[in-house]
């Protein structure tokens, strides 16, 4: 395959057994034995940092190659800076563009007008209009959730609405926003920005720490809505059993906290848990198993460094009472939008979770047994694309959208 294939048109199919990754070996996902350790790290650059991991892999895995054929097909490259991309129930995709544009796509890549009736959005920097989910009783109701940075008369912030997609699916009715990540900044980086339900039916939320060295330190702070994950009603209300409530001092609303700028969310479906990926500065992109009330760290301890070479903070890695991520990059991954497969489609994919990276320009796919990565893939990477957000469709398929205004479908050949 070549490795560019920027002259690919709309409908244009490609072919691969495995991309990116080191040739030989397999995994076999009914084998809890997982991956063949002759196989290297996919990642082979210079590290920015000497910091050594807290425990055996935790970063630099070994690869792993996908046995089974799978074509990947540019079903559009009309989209303008996707960003968050969900599955209908007849199976459609819901897809944001940053600008503050919704529109839904078919399977085969048609794109559906611009669907008015959504407030005003920032888009500046990295803000604009971000995830989305539809509602688990979307079909009784036609709700749509999202989360956009909202212009404020003192700065910007993360922000959570609602409305109802219209039966002739031109415009959001009665859009209202039910929650806001305050306080806002003048600033327009480190949003946050994905959503998703939990099983009680509850929306889970991402936020960023806003990325200024004035508003880093509120990551650690429960009385602050930045750098955290959030957990609230479709009212935008604080979720019951939320571990902080009723704790002086401290927002109810708060999740977990201590994180950087977390644009992957996903509950793996086989076990519950919740999982996100969040981006470090020069290094130390981690991926993380999200439990209540727990601290993950950031800017106390960090793999990663500042981005004009300094230590971040005291440069330790390790801190009693912080939480060490599940697995880290360095150099960076630049993780955005998460999911895991549930193997309809390709078999010895099933559980694996899938990450979107962006400097990095492929998709990563991570086997994960017992909590812990057991191999990593790099693919696409030939496509040059920034991956932004991916999702699985009822088909089987993955669908993922870049920043460059693909849609891609992934599935087996």
């Amino acid at each position: 395959m070549k490795k560019s294939l920027q002259a690919l048109i709309t409908g244009t199919t490609f072919v691969l057994a495995s991309c990116g990754s080191p040739s030989g070996g397999q995994h076999n996902t009914t084998d809890s034995t997982a991956t063949d350790s002759t196989i290297g790290p996919v990642e082979t650059k210079k590290p920015n940092s000497d910091y050594k991991p807290a425990f055996p892999g935790q970063t630099r895995i070994n690869g792993i190659k996908t046995k089974t054929p799978y074509e990947g097909t540019v079903l559009s490259d009309k989209l303008e800076n996707p960003w968050g991309i969900t599955t209908l129930p007849d199976g459609r995709l819901l897809i944001t563009e940053k600008k503050g544009v919704l529109r839904i796509a078919t399977t085969s890549g048609q794109l559906s007008e611009p669907i008015t009736g959504l407030p005003k959005v920032n888009p500046d920097g990295q803000g604009g209009l971000l995830g989305i989910r539809v509602d688990p009783d979307f079909k009784t109701n036609r709700m749509v959730y999202w989360v956009f940075s909202e212009p404020r008369p003192d700065g910007n912030l993360t922000a959570v609405a609602k409305g109802k997609l219209s039966a002739d699916e031109k415009t959001i009715e009665d859009a209202t926003v039910i929650y806001r990540a305050t306080p806002a900044f003048k600033g327009t980086l480190h949003y946050g920005g994905r959503i998703v339900f939990d099983k009680d039916g509850n929306l889970v939320i991402s936020t960023g720490e806003r990325s200024d060295l004035q508003t880093r330190p509120q990551a650690q702070q429960l009385n602050s809505a930045l750098g955290k994950v959030l957990r609230i009603t479709k009212e935008g209300k604080p979720a019951a059993g939320n571990p902080f409530a009723g704790q002086a001092d401290a927002r109810p609303e708060i999740y977990s906290y201590g994180h950087r700028n977390v644009q992957g969310l996903a509950f793996n479906p086989a076990t519950g848990d919740l999982w996100e990926t969040e981006f470090g500065p020069r290094g130390g992109d981690e991926l993380n198993r999200i439990e209540a009330g727990k601290n993950y760290g950031w800017p106390t301890i960090t793999y990663g460094i500042e981005y004009k070479g300094d230590k971040v903070g005291d440069g330790i890695q390790q801190k009693d009472g912080l939480e060490q991520p599940v697995y880290y990059w360095d150099p960076v991954l630049s993780p955005s939008g998460i999911t895991f497969y549930s193997g309809k489609g390709i078999p010895e994919w099933k559980g694996n979770l899938f990450i979107c990276g962006l400097s990095s320009i492929h998709i990563a796919r991570l086997v994960i047994e017992n909590n812990k990565v057991v191999g990593e893939e790099m693919l696409l990477l030939s496509e040059e694309q920034r991956f932004r957000d991916i999702t699985e469709g009822d088909d089987g398929a993955l669908y993922a959208v870049t920043d460059n205004g693909r849609l891609y479908s992934i599935h087996k050949k």
